[in-house]
């Protein structure tokens, strides 16, 4: 991106700045009443003053042209910089939302997993109680010594491995879409 700290005006846009303001108004009038004033007390005639008056407004005007028309170009190219400034924040904004739209569909495939994760460990502990009860059932031969019941500890080994064994298998599943 561009750097978008103000930029001083120019000495051709404190020129035109001026010349449009409260100030100026009053020295133009001042300045053309003290040329009626000069002509109408008889210092000068009234065609030399007219003569003179006329070209000085004549080169002020084309001065003014020329400056107000460095002022228009400059504001132009600045007006181009903030316009190409807006577009690239419009795309990087396209980006965003296409961004978000991926991560929503990774988040809703992540929620979709930790389900079937949990649906899973249900199952595993369903299956862990089963076996429990089994072997409560079934009894002990007086050549074996008796099992033990496992621990939590034991379980939850048990568990935390069969949990790791299907996070390889949704890995695997992921993969191979």
């Amino acid at each position: 991106m561009r750097d978008t700290t103000p930029v001083e005006p120019t000495g051709v846009e404190r020129i035109v700045a001026t010349i449009g303001s409260t100030a100026s108004l009053i020295a133009h009038t001042a300045v053309f009443t003290l040329f009626f004033a000069i002509a109408f007390l008889g210092i000068i005639e009234w065609e030399l003053m007219l003569l003179i008056l006329t070209t000085v407004v004549s080169l002020e005007a084309i001065y003014l042209a020329l400056f107000i028309q460095i002022t228009v170009n400059r504001h132009t190219q600045s007006l181009k910089d903030v316009e190409e400034e807006i577009d690239e924040i419009s795309e990087d904004l396209e980006e965003l939302g296409e961004d978000m739209e991926d991560i929503q569909e990774d988040l809703e495939e992540i929620s979709e997993d930790i389900e079937e994760i949990s649906e899973d460990i249900d199952e595993i502990q369903e299956d862990v109680e089963e076996l429990n009860e089994e072997d409560d059932d079934v009894p002990a031969k007086k050549t074996e010594k008796p099992k033990r019941k496992p621990t939590k500890a034991q379980t939850l080994e048990q568990l935390t491995k069969d949990v790791q064994r299907v996070l390889e298998d949704l890995e695997a599943l992921k993969n191979s879409k």
